[in-house]
């Protein structure tokens, strides 16, 4: 998989930051996030803004603190 290097204004990486979900998720992450709300928003539109609700449930739930680790996750699943 390739690679780029683009140029965005600090604005507009402040609200990319924003958009994470964790500390360490990669703005690739983020952008491939709101390309899908993007495009399921065109095709159907009541889908996109359940996406968006759940997303934005999601990230109160994590910086609560209310999420489980990878390996908490993995000893409930018996992997």
């Amino acid at each position: 998989m390739g690679a780029t290097t683009i140029r965005i204004h600090d604005d507009t990486k402040h609200d990319l930051d924003l958009l994470r979900e964790y500390r360490n998720e990669s703005y690739d992450e983020v952008i491939k996030k709101i390309l899908f709300v993007i495009n399921t928003y065109k095709t159907e539109p009541e889908l996109s803004q359940e996406t968006i609700d759940s997303i934005e449930r999601a990230r109160k739930r994590m910086k609560k603190g209310d999420f489980l680790s990878e390996e908490e996750a993995r000893k409930r699943l018996g992997l």
